[in-house]
């Protein structure tokens, strides 16, 4: 097993932690990170464009001129594709871009997702984070602390003092561990774990 160091919001080691290989030691595999990401971003769609077809356009219920003798081209309505203010072919509806990827696939790459972070050393092991207050510079006072400009903050449940002080700082989403995925960790350079946190993962990603 690997071994990591805890640290204090003041930078100062308090002990050593041992990581579970199978969720900080997985070979990665690009195409299976990319599918999740292209899951995930496909979800954030909005579907909403939408365009009129032809039974869809106001007018087209009279003959815009008579079939004969006008010189010009027989036309049955004003609402063809070929005239201005007309419908359009094959244009944009509303859809759902959604799709679905088996759990131990999203499993898999959520762990292949943590497993190169800490390979690359980018990932930080913190004993608490707590902040009495909303404050931001408080906030920004700890991640200079920590020589840290771009991180994703993962925590055990929700803290609104934390995700409030932190909301406007560029860089930086603080997310529960039940909300960990795998577009939030590779948006981000550093990933900065609170100890609780990995006893809940190795639970929702090992089980």
């Amino acid at each position: 097993m690997a071994v990591t160091e805890i640290f204090n919001v003041d930078n100062v080691k308090v002990g050593d932690l041992e990581l579970n290989d199978n969720l900080f030691a997985v070979p990665v595999n690009p195409h299976i990170i990319h599918e999740i990401v292209r899951m995930q971003r496909a979800a954030r769609r909005a579907g909403t464009a939408c365009t009129k077809t032809r039974t869809e356009v106001r007018g087209g219920g009279k003959k815009p001129w008579k079939q004969k003798g006008t010189g010009r081209a027989r036309a049955g309505t004003r609402t063809s594709p070929l005239w201005r203010g007309g419908g359009v072919v094959f244009g944009p509806k509303p859809r759902d871009y959604s799709f679905k990827l088996p759990k131990k696939v999203k499993k898999l790459g959520l762990r292949m997702a943590l497993s190169s972070r800490f390979e690359d050393k980018l990932v930080l092991v913190l004993d608490n984070f707590k902040i009495e207050e909303i404050k931001t510079k408080k906030f920004i006072g700890v991640m200079n602390t920590l020589k840290i400009e771009n991180a994703l903050i993962v925590i055990p449940e929700r803290d609104d003092h934390l995700e409030r002080s932190s909301r406007n700082v560029q860089g930086f989403k603080v997310i529960p561990t039940a909300g960990l995925n795998v577009y939030d960790i590779l948006l981000h350079k550093h990933i900065i774990l609170l100890q609780p946190c990995i006893g809940q993962l190795e639970e929702r990603l090992l089980s």
